[in-house]
């Protein structure tokens, strides 16, 4: 289950992520839709880095009945990559979902030999999605 608070007016059809979590967890997540001001600071608070960015993801302990972790996406950041790549507002909101929920599951690209990449490709490919975060800020 996905606990969802949107700060925002951003339209998403949550029943595709939903399928994507249960196929990966059976942990329910916290998801929150905001922008570009409120995800600087958050970014700010608990990353000291004092800029915007698309997706932040954060992992809660591991205990029973607990939530996986949470989930924060921007919707400037969206908006500004589905207009600038010609893909839906949902397909990009699908493809950093996809990345935060990785990232919350362990994975990290930053320091892995391609587990990341090649997981968040096998979900692309799996629900019919455009490239991956990490395929086109590689390329």
């Amino acid at each position: 289950m996905i606990d969802i608070e949107n700060k925002t007016d951003l339209e998403i059809d949550f029943s595709k992520l939903e399928t994507i979590l249960k196929s990966l967890t059976e942990k329910e997540i916290e998801l929150i839709i905001t922008d570009n001001d409120d995800i600087q600071t958050i970014n700010k608070q608990y990353r000291d880095k004092d800029y915007p960015t698309d997706v932040l993801s954060f992992p809660y302990e591991d205990m029973p009945f607990s939530p996986l972790g949470s989930i924060v996406i921007s919707k400037n950041f969206v908006e500004e990559k589905s207009n600038e790549l010609g893909h839906s507002i949902q397909d990009e909101f699908t493809l950093l979902f996809i990345h935060g929920l990785l990232h919350i599951l362990g994975y990290d690209h930053e320091v892995d030999n391609g587990e990341m990449r090649e997981m968040e490709e096998k979900l692309i490919k799996k629900f019919s999605l455009p490239a991956s975060l990490i395929v086109r800020t590689e390329g």
